[in-house]
């Protein structure tokens, strides 16, 4: 077993790689391009939803307000006529990436703690890359690529919305992979 405190060198250092990749990945101009495509008819969408001065939060449109209505012909008018929708509403203002880019960093860190404790749970000081590699990466996988499945179960992300955001937790896990391997302590 390798105790957490020795491995702070491997979870800071693979959180720094992880933010620059991370960062070159989500601006290359091809990769996450097409994640959230223009809303045909933007302007008149825009324009019908301000009047209703909807305060931020997560929708569901039509929403139930319980079983009972959920099964009634009503509701299941309501889904026919369409739309049918989950929305996020965010506050009318311009806001900087500086929280984003802090909170990024700190869910970074916390794969990594989550790595290391696995890893460390597992293998012995002088472990070989490989089963370091093995312990860390799959960990820091499931940490980056696990939830994304939920959004296409549950929310109907589009397939290449998640298949795209699977990728890329395999490049982050393979990268914190890698750092611990070759930092983990002998």
């Amino acid at each position: 077993m390798v105790g957490l405190h020795l491995l702070w060198l491997p979870i800071l250092l693979s959180a720094v790689f992880v933010f620059i990749v991370s960062s070159v990945i989500h601006m290359a101009p091809l990769w996450h391009k097409n994640d959230y495509p223009r809303m045909a008819n933007e302007d008149k969408v825009r324009d019908a939803l301000r009047p209703l001065n909807i305060p931020p939060g997560e929708y569901m449109v039509p929403r139930p307000a319980n079983n009972k209505e959920l099964n009634s012909p009503e509701f299941t008018k309501k889904i026919e006529e369409g739309p049918v929708f989950i929305m996020s509403v965010w506050p009318n203002k311009r806001s900087s990436m500086v929280n984003n880019l802090v909170g990024w960093f700190i869910y970074l860190l916390v794969i990594g703690v989550f790595a290391a404790y696995v890893a460390g749970r597992a293998l012995p000081a002088g472990a070989e890359y490989l089963r370091v590699f093995r312990f860390a990466g799959t960990a820091a996988f499931l940490g980056y690529a696990g939830a994304v499945w939920q959004d296409k179960i549950w929310y109907r992300k589009p397939w290449g919305t998640t298949i795209i955001a699977t990728v890329d937790g395999l490049i982050y896990a393979l990268l914190i992979a890698g750092t611990f391997g070759w930092l983990w302590p002998q």
